[in-house]
């Protein structure tokens, strides 16, 4: 029998986390300035760029499939479907990858050595915070489909 009010219990939406990594950095470079030279560099724009636009797309079809199945985004709401096709199949979790790769894009683009610093930490915190709740919770929704699912698709990539 499902449990309607159960949840992954990530109750910091994921994006949030991101921002608020990205804001401590820029903080970080007031307070403790490192040398932003190279990203005044057209090397730099480019990866940032190209970084941006492989995050987006991974980003884009794992909205649109989640908008068309009629799952939800929110982290404390229980999900309507487990998704295993499409962007899904490749990755079990497009949408961090998604958003690991804007955060870093972007760090290339903005200029500053914090936001790469903080990457490893922003990286692990949705790992441990983020993903392994969301995993403990679909085991619990799903069951056996979630576990052979979980066993064909890797984590990230």
């Amino acid at each position: 029998m499902e449990n309607k009010k159960d949840n992954p219990g990530v109750y910091i939406p994921p994006p949030l986390l991101y921002v608020t990594t990205f804001f401590v950095a820029v903080l970080l470079q007031k307070l403790l300035p490192l040398k932003k030279d190279f990203f005044y560099t057209a090397p730099s724009k480019i990866m940032g760029s190209t970084i941006i636009f492989i995050g987006l797309l991974f980003s884009f079809p794992a909205l649109r499939q989640f908008f068309r199945t009629k799952n939800t985004l929110v982290t404390i709401k229980p999900s309507n479907s487990l998704q295993t096709t499409g962007i899904y199949s490749i990755s079990r979790n497009p949408m961090y990858i998604s958003l690991l790769l804007i955060y870093c894009g972007l760090s290339f683009v903005v200029g500053n050595w914090w936001n790469l610093i903080l990457f490893p930490f922003i990286f692990l915190i949705v790992q441990e915070y983020v993903i392994k709740r969301e995993e403990k919770y679909l085991n619990r929704r799903y069951g056996q489909q979630y576990l052979d699912y979980k066993a064909k698709v890797r984590r990230w990539v």
